[in-house]
């Protein structure tokens, strides 16, 4: 029995986990639950689940949870999660909180040896170098529950990486790869958010139309696989079939095929090394015809360029870039700034970033800040035009 602490369980991929959980009582359990600020969610799944521990990051929201499930013992903000992280009585946990309110509990979890089931691709954007270290020096296991990633994963088992030539990268393209670049100028937010393939938060849905998550894909393949970003190609595809393809070095290209339902790769980071039944419909070959594929324009998707650029960087030019697209993803949202000058906020505030090599956590974190300080200044600056 593998007992699970789900950081974020109120978002898409915490939902999707605890159905996992439940779908497999035999295997998993849950030990802990963390979220936000969406209390009454929150409280629904602790009546159902029952975990031991519940943390609530928001800690002015923590009362309302008292008072929703009657429990007394509710956790709350950073030091919550890293208790909730490190406790004794978890083997796995999963991090479905974006952002990076999350970085210093995983980091916490890695350093006490926990199995760590990632979902947030941010926290490998910002701090892949030393996370992938600590994974390394604590002997333990991230196993990435991104599709792409987890779909790469599965196609690098049993390779060296001296076999492997390349990694490929697909996505569906989102909402807005179909229409031409002046369409993409004048956007609605309905079309943004209205993505083909994915049922996703709005954040990660913006990133998919910019294709700003192709970029942060690269960067964190670059770090769970120990790769150059050189050798890690995105491709566009927009029947979302194949997740992710591996070039070995004799030519051959090795694919994951799957539905679109993070259940999925959700259930195989839990289950690995070990392969789970799954009642949810398999692929039949024949409904495969008209697969098609795109090398994507970088001139017209400059997030996808400022990602990759950064990953040739390198240090904390990332961890710059991670900062200024929340920011501006989050304006954006917020009907601060409009979808177009999303690229340019990011470009400035990588012009006024000093890359750090090698960084600690401490370099870490200050980039963080600096960065969505210049940011939100930028923003603020642009709203008086």
């Amino acid at each position: 029995m593998r007992r699970v602490a789900i950081l974020g369980s109120t978002g898409s991929i915490g939902r999707n986990t605890l159905d996992v959980i439940a779908s497999h009582p035999d295997k998993l359990t849950v030990v802990g639950l963390a979220a936000n600020t969406r209390t009454h969610l929150l409280a629904e799944q602790v009546q159902r689940s029952s975990p031991s521990m519940v943390v609530v990051w928001d800690e002015s929201r923590a009362q309302e949870v008292v008072q929703l499930t009657g429990r007394t013992d509710i956790r709350t903000g950073l030091d919550g999660l890293c208790e909730l992280c490190t406790h004794p009585d978890v083997d796995v946990v999963v991090i479905a909180m974006s952002g990076n309110q999350a970085l210093i509990p995983l980091v916490r979890a890695l350093q006490a040896g926990k199995r760590i089931a990632l979902a947030s691709k941010e926290l490998l954007v910002m701090a892949g170098e030393l996370l992938t270290r600590l994974v390394q020096e604590h002997g333990t296991t991230l196993v990435p529950i991104d599709s792409e990633h987890a779909a790469l994963f599965q196609c690098l088992q049993g390779l060296s990486r001296s076999q492997v030539a390349r990694l490929i990268v697909t996505g569906s393209g989102g909402p807005l790869w179909p229409l031409t670049p002046a369409e993409r100028q004048t956007v609605t937010r309905a079309q943004v958010l209205a993505h083909p393939k994915w049922r996703m938060g709005p954040k990660i849905t913006v990133d998919s139309a910019t294709l700003m998550n192709k970029g942060l894909e690269v960067i964190e393949a670059q770090w769970l696989f120990a790769l150059p970003p050189e050798r890690i190609q995105v491709v566009i595809h927009p029947e979302a079939v194949i997740h992710g393809l591996v070039e070995v070095i004799d030519g051959t290209l090795l694919a994951q095929l799957s539905r679109c339902d993070m259940r999925l790769p959700i259930q195989f980071a839990l289950s690995f090394p070990e392969r789970w039944e799954h009642a949810l419909p398999h692929l039949t070959l024949p409904e495969l015809s008209g697969l098609r594929f795109f090398e994507p324009d970088l001139e017209e998707f400059p997030c996808l360029r400022l990602a990759l650029d950064a990953a040739a960087a390198g240090g904390t030019a990332c961890t710059a870039l991670n900062a200024a697209n929340d920011t501006a993803v989050q304006a954006y949202l917020d009907d601060r700034l409009p979808f177009g000058d999303i690229p340019r906020v990011i470009a400035q505030t990588l012009e006024q970033c000093v890359p750090v090599a090698h960084p600690t956590l401490e370099d870490i974190l200050e980039a963080d800040r600096v960065s969505r300080a210049t940011a939100n200044e930028l923003v603020h600056q642009w709203s008086l035009r």
